[in-house]
């Protein structure tokens, strides 16, 4: 892997490490990508890694629907749910694929460079 690539998605792997929305399972898919670079297993722990962060990523419009949702506005409270909707429907405006949070946002960098990494 090239260094300037190795080095970005390193950091975007902490920044997601270090996210509370991160779930446990990408959490430990990151974990044993780190562990795996420069050796043997890095191809392998590449593409699993990959997968996982394809699975765990929320779509922009699910996670809109979650926080405009009674279980949204519960969990980020009024304001917070309010001002959130609006940044997520911002981010759809401008293009934006997937969920704002840390966690997700870390997930949508790491697959920008999804073709490189599969080099």
């Amino acid at each position: 892997m090239k260094k300037d690539l190795e080095k970005f998605v390193v950091a975007k792997t902490q920044d997601l490490l270090k996210a509370p929305s991160a779930c446990p399972e990408v959490k430990a898919a990151a974990t044993a990508w780190l562990k795996a670079v420069g050796t043997k297993d890095e191809a392998a722990e590449t593409k699993k890694y990959l997968k996982e962060i394809e699975e765990d990523i929320l779509p922009i419009d699910d996670m809109i629907a979650f926080v405009a949702s009674p279980e949204g506005t519960k969990l980020f409270g009024a304001e917070a749910a309010k001002k959130t909707l609006a940044a997520a429907k911002e981010h759809k405006a401008k293009g934006g694929k997937y969920c704002i949070c840390p966690a997700c946002t870390a997930c949508a960098a790491i697959l920008s460079k999804k073709a490189e990494l599969l080099k």
